[in-house]
């Protein structure tokens, strides 16, 4: 047989012949294109978008060293609690398991130890030990634990509060890998309540870090008070009253990411809805209250006190019972001194663009729900001040038997109130503080966020506030 002479060599020969070469070239050329288009395509602004995206739980991109964290305990008078919450570069919330936060609590409160303080700091320490758990090991000692006290130590006798806090101090300080500061542990007065809880809802509502004019401004009716907080301009801030010593008691300064914000607060104590019945049936002059619906005799108890509360022979009127309320709210107090008031010659912060958009929180949700003008199941409702007048108006007319049966959400306990209860809100917000009765307010009870109802309580807002102000402040 003839050989084939090399010129006469086909392509598939010579291409059997190199193979080994052509598949040492070839393979390095095919992974490198492989790995070129894997990589995406990645234009100025995609580079910015990353970086302000904000954390999902899909998205794995935060680290621990770019987290944050904060341990707040809320040391009420039924038991302790404590919270920890954890925040991006951008403060915003990062979910801690399925929740976004951890809470935990026990019994009873700080003020059951009132006869020995290391006991009762010593009563935190369960609860200490979980929240430092959570915490990176790396980020303990940048963590600040707070601890806020509230009704229970405010009612303690001499210095037994004092000690108690003191104690709370060492053992923080002892015990704890945590960041602790002296002032950090305090008795909270309804004021700070009212400011935190105004940081809460605003960041929750996505308004911080934006101009004052931006912000949401909040009214919390308690049962024991009434706090208003809104941001004011810094020529507003300037016209605050002082008293002797040049204390400014109206505004705060706060540092909430990355801006300065002027707080106006002030707590209304004795005018929250409990202690504001007790006031109303001090002043009234007839016999029996034209607030109290007909049919009901009996007494009511406020702070150890009981006060006569039985109905009007005539029974109960919304313009009668509304003259009542605004002598107990004192809204034309000669007190007041100053350019703009409220009630009880308290300044009102000068208004403005801050206080336009107004949420009203607590008791003013609870009883529009009650008297039914607003779903109980919707977290949120968009009402007037006049929808509270409507409701007071219907339930002024009715009587303590038919009125059983018209509202059956009332506890039974609260419905002889429900007349004066539903003239003193509209009251409030009308003489009070001054609002349109036809102007927009939202009353709220959570608020979404992450696509999960949050409460808007001080914790969040305190957590908010001190990591905030660790970092470098900028003006509004």
């Amino acid at each position: 047989m003839l050989k084939r002479t090399r010129q006469y060599e086909s392509l598939s020969d010579k291409i059997h012949r190199y193979r080994g070469v052509i598949l040492v070239i070839s393979v390095p050329l095919l992974l490198i294109s492989f790995v070129l288009f894997l990589m995406p395509i990645r234009s100025p602004s995609d580079s910015m978008n990353s970086r302000n995206r904000k954390f999902s739980p899909d998205y794995l991109g935060t680290s621990s060293s770019s987290r944050s964290y904060a341990v707040i305990f809320d040391a009420g008078s039924s038991g302790s609690r404590v919270h920890v919450f954890c925040f991006d570069e951008h403060l915003d919330l990062i979910p801690i398991g399925k929740d976004l936060e951890l809470f935990l609590q026990l019994k009873p409160g700080l003020s059951a130890y009132a006869k020995d303080p290391k006991a009762a700091a010593s009563s935190l320490l369960s609860l200490l030990q979980k929240a430092e758990s959570t915490v990176p090991r790396e980020l303990r000692h940048t963590t600040p634990v707070r601890v806020g006290a509230t009704a229970g130590l405010r009612q303690l006798e001499g210095d037994a509060s004092d000690r108690i806090l003191q104690a709370v101090r060492d053992f923080l300080k002892n015990k704890s890998t945590l960041k602790s500061k002296a002032d950090w542990v305090t008795v909270l007065d309804g004021t700070q309540e009212g400011a935190y809880q105004w940081v809460t809802l605003n960041y929750l509502l996505g308004r911080l870090g934006k101009k004052y004019s931006n912000t949401v401004g909040v009214v919390d009716l308690g049962g024991g008070s009434v706090q208003m907080a809104y941001a004011i301009s810094e020529s507003d801030a300037a016209k605050a009253p002082r008293i002797s010593d040049g204390e400014n008691t109206y505004v705060q300064e706060m540092y909430l990411k990355g801006m300065k914000y002027y707080l106006y607060v002030h707590s209304y104590l004795h005018y929250g809805l409990l202690a504001a019945r007790a006031e109303i049936l001090k002043v009234a002059e007839e016999a029996g209250s034209p607030c109290i619906l007909a049919g009901y005799h009996g007494r009511y108890k406020y702070g150890g006190t009981f006060y006569e509360a039985s109905a009007s022979p005539s029974g109960s009127s919304m313009n009668r019972c509304r003259e009542v309320a605004i002598k107990a709210l004192k809204v034309n107090e000669s007190t007041c001194t100053h350019m703009k008031c409220t009630f009880g010659g308290v300044w009102n912060g000068g208004g403005g663009d801050g206080q336009k958009n107004l949420f009203v929180a607590s008791f003013f949700h609870d009883r529009a729900a009650e008297a039914g003008f607003v779903d109980p199941n919707k977290p949120v409702a968009k009402v007037r001040p006049a929808d509270f007048e409507d409701a007071a108006k219907r339930a002024c007319e009715t009587n303590l038997k038919d009125a059983k049966s018209l509202y059956p959400r009332v506890d039974p306990d609260n419905l002889p109130y429900l007349c004066m209860d539903l003239v003193y809100q509209f009251t409030l917000l009308v003489d009070g503080f001054a609002l349109d009765p036809w102007q927009e307010i939202t009353l709220v009870k959570q608020v979404e966020y992450q696509n999960s109802l949050v409460e808007a309580a001080w914790p969040l807002g305190s957590a908010i506030e001190v990591l905030s102000s660790l970092k470098e402040p900028h003006t509004t």
